[in-house]
């Protein structure tokens, strides 16, 4: 049975008090950036598919509006459970508005290339954190054998598809999750040379795999995928959020906190752990689950010699990008002097000032790099939430300020976090979701 609800609109603020420690237990999502690949990779079979552990947040309804748009049949079947039947693909024209409304929504161009032979997409959403290049997805397909015609919007085409070697020119996951998605259904062997390997591309692929496709290679950064005529339906799991599991290890170290994060994947920590612990942050670990101990002392672990120790994010198993954010705002209640390099996005560290305000101590060298010297002791402020990542910093920053904070546009930390502001509640934070 379908069930409906209601995710935060652009309206919508959230009202935080700081000062309060968390505690408890929270369960970790589905990974976001896992399940939406996988709801595009339906597309690729014509048998059903029921997926669990789904997040409920506003780019996941996205994506199931633009498979449904297209002709699949796609439904809520319970809190976190999705059903997915595309036995006829009806539309190969992308809704323009749907997907400007996120990055994603280009995921679909590979499932829909190789199942019917032809997509037309517009230029994709998203967050505006810098250049994010499709220069890779068009390549790839290109080297596969599609026809592409770039005008106001990409049309692509591919009468005789057929599987080569590929060698992407920068380790992009959604170009690595196309590639293989496309190459999945065309015949010959398609090698994909610098691939990304992140935890949630495994996890597609591992899926792929359980409906019949022949992928080698997964956790390394060359794919190898034997086409196949056709893939059956099943049933899969998305994985946790890695990204979710340090955004709340930041936020319990941050607020000096007890707090216990079940259903992780210990695998999927291993790079994020490592540049927690040069903040001073200690974790423990156990089969499916993390702890973050309370009243921890942070304290910048300096480089040998005493020189002044920097994260930098990269393609996995580098530190995520999505987590410099995060990183950077416990930075600023650690005590010590720290580099954050963010080499990925140009505008990822433009959020910065909305801490400086606040009265974080950063200095922002140049679109890429900020030195952060903590601890300082932050203000409440209103504020607007420019992008998910960034959007979930100031909400570390407000739980951990003195006063009232404010802040606006949290539909874009909805794209991210299911029900974010319940589920810290249940931790015993002080946050409202109002009406702006």
């Amino acid at each position: 049975m379908s069930q409906t609800v209601v995710i935060g609109r652009a309206a919508e603020s959230f009202v935080i008090e700081g000062g309060r420690p968390l505690y408890g237990r929270i369960q970790a999502a589905g990974n976001k950036n896992g399940a939406l690949p996988i709801l595009a990779a339906c597309l690729l079979t014509t048998e059903p598919v029921v997926l669990r552990n789904v997040p409920r947040i506003v780019d996941v309804e996205t994506m199931i509006e633009l498979l449904n748009d297209a002709g699949a049949e796609v439904e809520w079947t319970g809190a976190n459970e999705v059903h997915v039947r595309a036995a006829e693909i009806t539309k190969q024209e992308l809704d323009e508005e749907l997907c400007s409304r996120m990055r994603a929504s280009f995921l679909l161009t590979g499932p829909l290339l190789a199942r019917v032979g032809h997509v037309s997409a517009p230029p994709p959403g998203g967050d505006v954190i810098g250049r994010r290049r499709l220069d890779p997805h068009i390549h790839a397909f290109a080297e596969l054998g599609a026809q592409i015609d770039i005008g106001r919007r990409y049309e692509l085409r591919g009468g005789s598809l057929r599987g080569k070697p590929i060698f992407l020119d920068e380790a992009s996951v959604m170009a690595t999750e196309n590639a293989v998605m496309a190459a999945t259904l065309t015949p010959g062997e398609t090698v994909i040379g610098n691939a990304a390997c992140e935890p949630h591309v495994q996890d597609l692929c591992r899926f792929l795999v359980s409906l019949g496709a022949q992928i080698e290679g997964i956790e390394s950064n060359v794919l190898r995928i034997q086409g196949v005529e056709g893939l059956r339906g099943g049933e899969w799991e998305i994985g946790p959020d890695h990204i979710e599991v340090g955004s709340f290890i930041g936020l319990a170290a941050i607020t000096g906190g007890d707090v216990t994060i079940d259903g992780v994947k210990q695998a999927d920590l291993v790079s994020l752990l490592h540049g927690f612990e040069k903040l001073g942050v200690q974790v423990e670990p156990a089969e499916d689950s993390v702890r973050v101990p309370p009243r921890q002392e942070l304290v910048v672990q300096d480089d040998l010699g005493g020189h002044v120790p920097k994260i930098e994010d990269g393609p996995w198993p580098a530190f995520p990008s999505d987590l410099t954010s995060v990183a950077l705002t416990v930075a600023t209640q650690a005590a010590g002097t720290i580099l954050m390099f963010e080499k990925m996005f140009e505008n990822r560290l433009f959020f910065t000032d909305k801490l400086v305000s606040m009265g974080a101590r950063i200095i922002l060298c140049d679109p890429h790099r900020a030195v952060v010297t903590g601890p300082s002791r932050l203000r409440g402020q209103r504020m607007e939430s420019p992008d998910i990542r960034a959007g979930m910093a100031m909400l570390l920053a407000s739980l951990c300020a003195d006063g009232p904070s404010t802040i606006g546009a949290v539909h874009q930390i909805d794209k991210g976090y299911e029900r974010i502001d319940e589920r810290l509640r249940a931790l015993g934070a002080r946050i409202e979701r109002t009406e702006s």
